[in-house]
């Protein structure tokens, strides 16, 4: 696979976008840990087309003038990742889940903790809304990156959630 990206500056840092052809494959933090989405080797392309639309599409998020993405994704993982990842683009937009309405969405409610670690996998923040998904309690729980980022995120959106500050508790 031959992996190109571009780098877009926002309001939650540094964005780098990844595309696999014509598809974008990921969306990485400034300070992502290096193993938390493995792709194969990258090379800057500014004029691919789809991290250009990506980059216009963030800009509108961002700006508030967009609340769906529209893009074709290529989501690279386990079939179980898979479904986790579909499942988070089913969450609208200014609502939250827990992880575990997302293991009885995918059919599989014993499997909160491995809801938690693929939404932890997700290669494509932001678009595949790992960040609204939160806690049981209604806290906020871990996100690649950082919580501050998806408060920032959340708010952006308007969601409210129930739980004052932050936690490790998935349940």
């Amino acid at each position: 696979m031959s992996y190109t990206f571009i780098t877009l500056a926002s309001k939650v840092g540094e964005l780098k976008l990844v595309a696999n052809g014509s598809r974008l494959a990921a969306i990485l933090w400034e300070n992502d840990k290096p193993d938390r989405v493995r792709l194969g080797p990258m090379r800057e392309a500014p004029d691919n087309p789809i991290l250009m639309r990506t980059a216009q599409q963030l800009r509108e998020y961002f700006a508030g003038t967009r609340n769906r993405f529209d893009l074709d994704l290529e989501f690279a993982g386990t079939e179980f990742q898979k479904k986790v990842w579909a499942a988070l683009l089913t969450i609208p937009f200014g609502e939250t889940r827990s992880y575990s309405e997302i293991a009885r969405q995918i059919g599989n409610p014993s499997a909160v903790r491995a809801v938690g670690a693929a939404n932890g996998k997700n290669p494509i923040s932001i678009v595949a809304p790992c960040h609204r998904v939160i806690g049981a309690s209604g806290k906020l729980t871990g996100f690649a990156g950082g919580l501050e980022a998806k408060e920032q995120l959340l708010t952006l959106e308007g969601c409210e959630w129930s739980g004052a500050g932050r936690t490790d508790d998935l349940f």
